[in-house]
């Protein structure tokens, strides 16, 4: 850190580690891509407030939690990239016996939600323990599976604003569609970029074994169909109206197809796994030659559910 990044710091009371060049291949389940400019490692919520408060307005800035969703390309970031799995943890109920609400920071993993809530004798959040991402992840792109998505136990969020702000928001301030949320134009200070910074969840009494048997149903199926011994980034493409992407991948004989070192999963054709020496540019390559593929061959368009990031090398 330069002595003029650590003045800044020092001032602003933060206590974070702030890192430059740091290789986000060691931050992504692809296990691929280049070098962020800026990374910070913050404390707390807090801290980050802090820390986002004195970032320039024009600075681009990624936070990002498991980086199971995410491919960095060979060039790196340019921006500054903010890591909350680790310092955004606080888990906890709140609220009375009849409107108890699981309070879950942006860093937690969805996963450990899940568990937590049926622990406290709460249903509804089971599917999260399929879901390989942090809260903020899932809020971010409403990601759901089996049947169920995020925003449909969601109460409210918070919302960490650029100028370090903190506020409440409800659901109706979001347009939230399937692996969609986006803040509405006419919501109160939109102008202003944000992040999620935590989610209140509004569950149902449950049994606790029956939520456990249940979280154990789920992982067992997605050890036997997911490629989860290899690096990957969970599904790639979203499902098409009607459809489902891996049928339509499989049915174009793709299973097995690799560039590089990325192969279309032979255990699940919608997930691309890092056979261990993929590059972001040989992932990026086989995502689009199974956009194409599935274009030419149904005339359909996979939108990628994955986000790719970053400058090419």
């Amino acid at each position: 850190m330069d002595m003029a990044e650590r003045n800044r710091m020092a001032t602003h009371g933060m206590g974070g580690e702030l890192r430059f060049d740091e290789p986000m291949r060691k931050h992504t389940s692809w296990r691929a891509g280049g070098p962020a400019r800026r990374a910070y490692f913050p404390r707390d919520l807090e801290d980050l407030a802090g820390f986002v408060a004195t970032t320039p307005n024009d600075e681009p800035v990624y936070v990002v939690g498991l980086g199971s969703n995410l491919l960095v390309r060979d060039g790196g970031l340019q921006g500054t990239v903010v890591f909350t799995h680790g310092a955004l943890r606080q888990i906890r109920i709140e609220g009375d016996t009849a409107t108890q609400l699981v309070y879950a920071e942006a860093g937690v993993a969805s996963p450990k939600v899940a568990r937590f809530a049926a622990n406290h004798h709460l249903s509804s959040a089971e599917f999260l323990a399929g879901i390989p991402g942090t809260v903020g992840g899932a809020l971010a792109m409403n990601a759901g599976c089996y049947g169920s998505e995020t925003w449909e136990i969601v109460s409210s969020v918070l919302c960490l604003r650029e100028d370090g702000e903190l506020v409440r928001r409800r659901p109706d301030e979001f347009e939230i569609a399937y692996r969609h949320v986006a803040l509405r134009p006419n919501a109160a200070a939109s102008h202003h970029r944000e992040w999620f910074a935590a989610a209140w969840f509004k569950l149902s009494p449950g049994d606790s074994a029956r939520s456990r048997r249940l979280i154990s149903e789920l992982l067992e199926r997605r050890i036997a169909t997911q490629p989860l011994d290899q690096a990957n980034a969970g599904s790639v493409f979203r499902n098409p109206p009607g459809d489902y992407a891996a049928r339509l991948i499989e049915s174009c004989g793709l299973k097995g197809f690799a560039i590089g070192g990325a192969i279309v999963s032979p255990k699940h054709a919608n997930f691309i796994v890092n056979s261990g020496a993929a590059t972001a540019a040989d992932i990026e390559a086989l995502i689009q030659r199974v956009q194409a593929t599935v274009l030419e061959r149904y005339g359909i368009a996979l939108e990628r559910e994955v986000r790719i990031i970053g400058e090419t090398a």
